[in-house]
């Protein structure tokens, strides 16, 4: 028998290798539909801990609808890619629920039912090019009714897909809603508008408000309270307004009782100075304390002091700098948090302004366990002082680090007696009507203090976004995380805290900030200088031109005087050459961020190419060395 050709050979490998390639794929695209390979570092592509917690939990079965305008949509490759990811997550929780989750996708194409159907669930269509509208949407039910809209999936959540599905199945999953009480001396539920706005339905609540509103029954306690509702799972208590006796014994007897609470105290509240207050001016109080309440839970905390940080300052835009340290307004960063505890051991950034500082007092018998703290390169400064202080220059001078860490939250547990060990403060006619006094708790209270009230600051930690009157809000700090992390924590259950806390990946260019830092440092001082002594040429410039034009105007002539032309003439060559220095300064500000751009822009465009043609060159050059040698034996 004659042997076939090798060609032929080669032909049908190639030929054979593609058939089961193809095979292949069909196989995993059909046997392998919910399993996945994550290479990610944070693992952003699967499955929180939390989500299948949730799922596994599901006692009812949930419907969810996936409203997509596929033919409108494909026209919009970010979009079409987008709905893709969220298709495949969807049936991925679909694969995972035994059942309990059913899963529908309809196609609301132009003047249809079902695009009357997606309008009448709170969708929201994205006008296009041509006029029609693009429908991206997910409507949840369960067996009673419930009903839970993601009216529009917005890539700026994209990071937050998994959470926003996660929480909307949750929702569903526990119809009665925990109740959340709220002592607040700021207008969380109406905005900075306060109530003036809301009457004139200006209302802007605070994003984090709003969070808090999806998941619990949140309860607004008026100002004049005098008890707790019974019905409050956790109380929170936002810079309280001074209190009466009555109101601080009502707390006082709600924890020992086992009531679990979430307390933000500031020493300078920036929200509420710049007219965050309940009144919506500023000016308002903007300090708060609990000094009775916290020497009873064991805590100490001066409401006359801030946390100024040199390592974790904040760069700001400033008048006379284009970037300038803040250092009482943090950034707080992954190891400046307890890994350990659930509320914060994955956050990745808090963003946090005038801050106060907490610790344990001697021989108290709780238990401090320290949530977030600051550097080590961190002092403590007067509140008046920062309050009336513009310039971070200013500032940055008046720190003299420590060594220490301050804490700026904690966590609060263990054995705990009244703040009023003379007795009730109430009325004889009022205690009669109340439950017995409590004077020891009968087990550990559960608290989580924070001295900083400013991570409410939307400007802080979020943008928020109109689109088509929704309000879209795209954190890139983890403030809400922190906030609602800790409320989930009191109540006792975590399975959403997994997923807010792995939603924020930011990986900052922490190589650039340190440069940024170090620039400032070097060259801030002398660039102030330049600038001044800018504006004060150019006022005597100004000075000799004018009292010369205005010599003898009837005539247009000037009255200036060869010497004081002469000093014009000099001035304005020193303003040219203080101009140039200035600049050069501000390019020193920016030379090793811009020479660190251009190395990383030759290793990704052009050392990398280069490197894989080297391997390539290399390997076929030894290829035909071994072919040859292979010949010539």
């Amino acid at each position: 028998m004659t042997p076939l050709p090798r060609r032929l050979y080669a032909i049908a490998a190639i030929v054979l290798a593609a058939v089961i390639f193809v095979a292949i794929n069909i196989a995993a695209d059909t046997l392998l539909t919910t399993e996945r390979l994550d290479l990610t570092e944070n693992g952003v592509y699967t499955l929180a801990a939390g989500t299948k917690h949730i799922i596994a939990d599901l006692k009812e079965p949930i419907t969810l609808r996936f409203f997509y305008t596929k033919k409108v949509g494909a026209g919009y490759p970010q979009t079409n890619a987008y709905a893709k990811r969220v298709r495949d997550l969807l049936e991925e929780y679909v694969a995972r629920s035994n059942g309990k989750i059913i899963f529908q996708e309809i196609d609301p194409e132009p003047f249809t039912p079902e695009e009357d159907e997606a309008t009448a669930n709170g969708l929201t269509g994205t006008p296009t090019e041509t006029g029609d509208n693009v429908y991206f949407g997910l409507v949840g039910t369960n067996t009673i009714d419930g009903k839970e809209v993601i009216p529009y999936f917005s890539d700026e959540r994209e990071t937050y897909l998994e959470y926003d599905i996660s929480s909307l199945i949750y929702r569903l999953s526990t119809p009665k809603k925990p109740e959340l009480g709220i002592i607040s001396g700021l207008p969380l539920d109406t905005g900075a508008g306060g109530m003036q706005a809301a009457m004139q339905g200006q209302a802007r609540p605070y994003v984090i408000y709003e969070q808090l509103a999806q998941s619990y029954s949140t309860k607004m306690l008026d100002p004049g309270f005098v008890s707790i509702p019974s019905d409050v799972d956790v109380l929170m208590i936002v810079d309280p307004a001074p209190m009466t006796p009555q109101q601080l014994y009502a707390i006082d007897q709600f924890v020992l009782k086992g009531g679990r609470a979430l307390v933000f105290v500031d020493p300078l509240s920036e929200i509420a100075s710049a007219g965050g207050g309940l009144g919506g001016e500023g000016g308002g109080p903007s300090s708060s304390d609990l000094p009775s309440l916290f020497r009873a839970w064991g805590v100490a905390y001066d409401p006359t002091k801030v946390i100024a940080d040199e390592a974790l300052a904040q760069l700001v835009q400033t008048q006379s700098s284009p970037r300038a340290a803040y250092p009482v307004w943090l950034k707080v960063g992954a190891k400046n948090f307890a890994s350990k505890d659930q509320v914060t051991a994955n956050l990745q950034v808090l963003n946090l302004a005038s801050a106060g500082a907490l610790s344990p007092i001697k021989g108290a018998t709780t238990t401090f366990e320290p949530l977030v703290w600051s550097s080590n390169e961190a002092s403590l400064l007067e509140a008046a002082l920062v309050k009336n202080t513009t310039q971070p220059q200013e500032l940055l001078a008046e720190i003299q680090p420590t060594g220490k860490n301050y804490v700026i939250s904690a966590r609060i547990s263990g054995p705990a007696k009244t703040s009023f060990p003379s007795g009730s403060p109430l009325s004889a006619a009022d205690a009669a009507k109340a439950p017995p006094e409590i004077k020891a708790s009968n087990g550990p209270i559960n608290l989580i203090v924070m001295a900083d009230t400013d991570i409410f600051n939307d400007d802080f930690w979020v943008r928020v976004d109109n689109l088509y009157g929704k309000r879209i809000a795209a954190p890139f700090a983890d403030n809400a995380a922190f906030v609602l992390n800790a409320v989930q924590n009191l109540l006792g259950s975590n399975d959403l805290i997994s997923l807010r806390t792995r939603a924020t990946n930011n990986r900052p260019f922490t190589r650039v900030q340190k440069l940024q830092v170090k620039a400032q440092a070097e060259f801030q001082q002398q660039a102030d200088m330049l600038s001044q002594q800018l504006k004060d040429t150019e006022a005597r410039l100004r000075a000799l031109e004018q009292g010369g034009a205005s010599g003898d105007q009837q005539s247009g002539a000037t009255s200036l005087s060869p010497e004081q032309q002469a000093e014009i003439e000099k001035f304005k060559s020193e303003l040219a050459q203080t101009r140039t220095r200035l600049r050069d300064v501000q390019h020193n500000l920016r030379k090793d961020i811009d020479a660190l751009g251009a190395v990383l822009a030759f290793i990704n465009i052009a050392l990398m190419p280069l490197i894989v043609a080297g391997v390539a060159i290399t390997l076929a050059v030894l290829r035909r060395r071994r072919r040859a040698r292979a010949i010539s034996m």
